[in-house]
């Protein structure tokens, strides 16, 4: 079942700022954030130290302003990165809220980064880190809508063909004849949330669930 938003309901679901969970995702891997430490670190001394020797000429505060920036990078790196990924899906000029259940579940495993490592003997190597992954195929009474796929927690391993999923599914198109993508979901049955990245303001989809499903 698919029920078209209104107006400002799309936005009102899946803010523009960065929420905290989603700041949190946004983080990504303790690699990921290291990286982001030694940017902010280099980068903000380096431009702090041009500002020490540049402050009697009009450059002074720029380079002043400019180091401070690279030092909060591991703030606004996240925010940035959340907001470009809340605008995906905000970008969509047709969004409706999805009510179905999961057809087939799958699992398959991922390689989420590779890097080299010395052996025992002093030997590069080539390390594989994977993970599993979880795939939700979903479908309604019209059938097949499409995949929902995400990082496989013990939690997630009561999930069942058949289980009720609730979502908002985006398209370019008013009919929704072309699904072109899925928010994360929410299962009420097992009171469980589930996707790669938290789009939607949980609680407010939560109640608009209850507001526009009552009404069937």
């Amino acid at each position: 079942m698919l029920i078209p938003l209104r107006p400002g309901e799309l936005q009102r679901l899946i803010p523009a700022v960065a929420t905290g969970s989603q700041f949190r995702a946004a983080l990504g891997s303790p690699r990921e954030i290291l990286q982001r430490v030694m940017v902010a670190a280099i980068g903000g001394v380096i431009t702090l130290l041009i500002s020490q020797s540049q402050m009697a000429s009009r450059w002074g505060p720029f380079w002043l302003v400019t180091g401070v920036v690279f030092l909060l990078y591991v703030l606004w790196g996240p925010i940035v990165q959340a907001g470009q990924r809340n605008a995906t899906l905000r970008r969509y000029p047709s969004a409706a809220l999805f009510e179905g259940e999961v057809a087939e579940v799958t699992t398959r495993e991922r390689i989420e980064n590779r890097h080299e490592q010395a052996d025992s003997r002093g030997k590069l190597e080539l390390v594989e880190n994977r993970r599993t992954w979880m795939l939700l195929e979903l479908e309604d009474e019209d059938g097949y809508l499409g995949r929902l796929a995400f990082p496989m927690d013990k939690k997630h391993q009561v999930i069942r063909q058949g289980t009720v999923v609730r979502c908002l599914v985006l398209s370019d198109r008013k009919d929704f004849s072309r699904v072109s993508a899925l928010s994360d979901a929410w299962i009420p049955g097992l009171r469980l949330w589930v996707g790669d990245y938290p789009f939607l303001l949980r609680p407010a989809f939560e109640e608009l669930c209850q507001l526009r499903l009552a009404r069937r």
